[in-house]
């Protein structure tokens, strides 16, 4: 990602100037230590689906120039007196927030993604009103609540992709309580989200299905992530008989599509968790939830405390990311 100096505070990133989605190097200045922040020399940082849709204004409230990047990993090189968690050398993470209120009820309960003054890690304005640049550049700085060390067994690069879509998955199936072995799960979709889902519900024990709408992902889905079974939803036969077999989907299409033909595959009291970020309405009949005590919900990336473990479980599980590792002046390909 390249290289500063601990005094430096101008750094290099990679930028996109308009909705094109172009990125090139671009010079800016990182604000000064404060007495909480981490300063960390960028070592890897993924590439979400999410950076795509920013830097090309997909969602309609692009500044530039951007630099995107929320699945950092990098090594700290400078910390802030009052820094107690962190030192120079460790391996750490940064994710899709780095500011929050601290008074909100989301806030205190430790749920900090849910506060509405949260700061996101690029495309958004930091407490001194400068922009926030993300992790497409050679350093950041960092407050160190929103900073997590990369547990010992874990490669950086492997973490990246954890600090989104992994913690994204994990989130949900703790706080709904679908943590328990033997519960048979459903992923929607087999993107980056769709990975980390089946990967992280085959660790809990879970039996696992990848949903698609072709067969195209099949080989990937059974042999390479080791689902236990694949479902085609535009075979309507396949459908019906899998109808009132699962506990839970994880429904990762970020585009509009119907949610019936899925409410029907949940058994009673099974959940939808809503993943995808969709502008358009969404709809259904009631009966489908009503019939079934079933459930229609979201939920957004994990905590801190939950990014911190997952890493930790991906470590004890022996977990690891589908990756690609490439070079920055190969982003624009990638």
């Amino acid at each position: 990602m390249g290289s500063v100096d601990a005094s430096e505070t101008t750094v290099t990133g990679w930028a996109a100037r308009d909705a094109t989605g172009h990125l090139s190097p671009y010079r800016y200045t990182l604000r000064k230590t404060g007495p909480e922040d981490v300063v960390l020399k960028v070592k890897y940082c993924g590439i979400c689906h999410t950076d795509v849709h920013q830097v090309k204004n997909d969602l309609g409230a692009s500044k530039y120039p951007m630099v995107p990047g929320h699945e950092v990993v990098g090594e700290v090189v400078e910390v802030g007196p009052e820094v107690s968690k962190f030192r120079a050398g460790d391996v750490v993470g940064v994710g899709v927030i780095v500011g929050c209120c601290r008074d909100c009820r989301p806030c205190k309960a430790n749920v900090e993604q849910y506060c509405n003054k949260k700061i996101w890690s690029y495309n958004d304005v930091y407490t001194d009103g400068k922009p926030t640049q993300g992790g497409f550049a050679s350093a950041m700085v960092v407050d160190q609540k929103f900073v997590v060390k990369i547990p010992a067994g874990l490669a950086p690069e492997q973490a990246a992709p954890l600090l989104c879509a992994g913690v994204t998955v994990y989130s949900p199936l703790k706080h709904f309580g679908l943590m328990t072995p033997g519960l048979r799960g459903g992923i929607l979709g087999l993107g980056g989200v769709g990975h980390m889902g089946v990967k992280v519900a085959k660790s809990m024990g879970h039996h696992v299905t990848v949903i698609s709408s072709s067969n195209k992902k099949r080989a990937e889905a059974m042999d390479d992530l080791g689902a236990d079974a694949y479902l085609v939803s535009s075979d309507t036969d396949q459908m019906a008989a899998a109808a009132d077999s699962l506990d839970y989907i994880i429904d990762t299409v970020p585009a509009k599509h119907p949610l019936e033909p899925y409410l029907a595959l949940l058994k009673m009291d099974g959940k939808l968790v809503l993943m995808g970020v969709i502008a358009e309405p969404l709809s259904f009949v009631s009966p489908m939830v009503m019939l079934g005590r079933k459930t229609i919900t979201g939920s957004f990336i994990g905590s801190m405390d939950e990014t911190e473990e997952v890493l930790q479980f991906c470590v004890d599980k022996g977990l690891t990311s589908q990756i690609e590792v490439v070079k920055m002046d190969y982003v624009n390909q990638a």
